[in-house]
């Protein structure tokens, strides 16, 4: 595997176009590396919304492991796969199987959001308050008064147990998370979006570089940053878009492939790195979003089908995707129209 070595920096890189990734192969000295990931759940379905997650981490470069490398520094504690004593973070589609429970998602985005707040997240409506700031959700039936406990499948003590040791092992290894996002796109403002940019893959990277800015705006560091998001459908192409929402930065596009595109702008001392791509999951930053984006999705198409199932007598739930969602929404046809629910606030139309 080819490498590149930046001028004038102290990073040491793998090679943009045969690596796909920049946090793994990052080997940061003296300063401090911010380390961001982002990915959504949801982008298929025409039923439930839309979830875009980021979580932000510092690296200070410390403990004998490759800065960047957060699976290498965090090993002691940090599985890809569930294990009994282990903290799984992983892709979600690794820990959650639809029937299977949400006990694995919880585990992590539970831990995590513990970890970052200092206090424990109990509530479904609490959950929900940070990833819809704009209070959309409480102009929805199915989301204005519903609530439940969290965890739902894990337990309150091992959430704080794995905290415990997740802040201590962190510390250890020179590794803070920092921030840890969720920005839930219900089907009225996702259909806003794709119809003011054209297309839901526009308006999906349009909700993910947003949600970087904001990261990014509430974020510092002496040092370089990597970012990761997971590819965006079939895009290639992000220079543009990057564009819009940093309009003071000029973007240097370094590749831009199937596999993965890069881009970057900033002073070598503190320059941020940006890379599309695909399985971009196998990031902990990134798995870590996947899991967050994944977990609110979850808990979003319980309360959904809770409202509902109370509506329709004997209506099968559903996870939102094309075909079933065809079946449920013809199921609850005749109740939506008495209660006079208009499709743009239940179907997404693309």
């Amino acid at each position: 595997m080819g490498w590149i070595r930046w001028a004038n920096d102290v990073a040491v890189l793998f090679s943009a176009r045969r690596a796909g990734l920049f946090f793994c192969g990052a080997v940061i000295l003296l300063r401090m590396t911010l380390l961001i990931g982002i990915d959504e759940a949801g982008y298929g379905p025409n039923l439930g919304p839309l979830v875009v997650g980021a979580t932000a981490w510092r690296d200070s470069g410390v403990g004998g492991q490759r800065s960047g490398d957060l699976y290498g520094r965090l090993a002691g504690f940090v599985s890809l796969k569930p294990a009994d004593g282990w903290l799984a973070i992983a892709d979600s589609k690794v820990l959650y199987k639809p029937g299977g429970g949400l006990r694995q998602l919880e585990r992590g985005v539970l831990t995590a959001r513990a970890v970052v707040d200092g206090k424990a997240t109990t509530r479904w409506q609490e959950l929900f308050e940070a990833a819809d700031t704009a209070g959309h959700r409480h102009e929805l039936p199915w989301y204005a008064d519903y609530d439940c406990p969290l965890p739902v499948n894990a337990t309150a003590e091992e959430i704080a147990e794995l905290q415990t040791r997740f802040s201590d092992g962190c510390e250890a290894a020179g590794v803070r998370l920092l921030d840890m996002r969720a920005r839930v796109v219900f089907p009225r403002e996702f259909n806003d979006l794709t119809d003011r940019y054209g297309t839901k893959g526009a308006a999906l990277s349009h909700i993910s570089i947003g949600l970087l800015k904001d990261l990014l705006d509430r974020a510092s560091t002496s040092g370089p940053t990597y970012i990761v998001f997971d590819k965006h459908g079939g895009r290639n192409r992000y220079a543009a878009l990057l564009e819009h929402h940093f309009p003071d930065q000029p973007i240097e596009m370094l590749d831009e492939s199937r596999a993965a595109s890069h881009y970057q702008w900033g002073p070598p001392a503190s320059r941020v790195h940006v890379t599309f791509r695909t399985r971009g999951e196998e990031e902990l930053p990134t798995a870590l979003a996947s899991m967050t984006a994944k977990y609110h999705r979850e808990l979003a198409m319980r309360a959904f089908n809770a409202y509902w199932a109370v509506k329709v007598d004997g209506l099968r739930p559903t996870a939102g995707y094309p075909l079933d969602a065809k079946r449920f929404k013809a199921e609850i046809g005749a109740k939506q129209q008495e209660l006079e629910i208009e499709d743009r606030d239940l179907w997404r139309n693309r």
